[in-house]
């Protein structure tokens, strides 16, 4: 099947890398670094059906989304606040 074959989920994760520089936040990054590690396990050893690879991607772009979410994220976990107007 499709979904077994780790170089089209490698191709998901450049479109979603892709898709990251386009919509900028952070939103698709996660996804994009999962759907990477999941093609990578796939190489290596990884062999399931469709709903386990789901589950695994999952579970790894929320991985991925902590860790970018420790490493960008501000220390206190509030929203930055501009009070200084860059018009003046």
């Amino acid at each position: 099947m499709p979904w077994d074959i780790w170089w089209l989920w490698l191709c998901g994760a450049v479109v979603l890398a892709i898709l990251e520089v386009l919509v900028p936040g952070y939103i698709f990054l996660g996804f994009a670094l999962g759907a990477g590690a999941l093609s990578l396990m796939m190489w290596i050893w990884l062999s399931a059906s469709l709903p386990a690879l789901l589950a695994i991607w999952a579970g790894l772009s929320a991985a991925s989304w902590l860790v970018l979410r420790a490493v960008f994220g501000r220390p206190d976990g509030r929203a930055r606040i501009v009070e200084d107007d860059v018009n003046k």
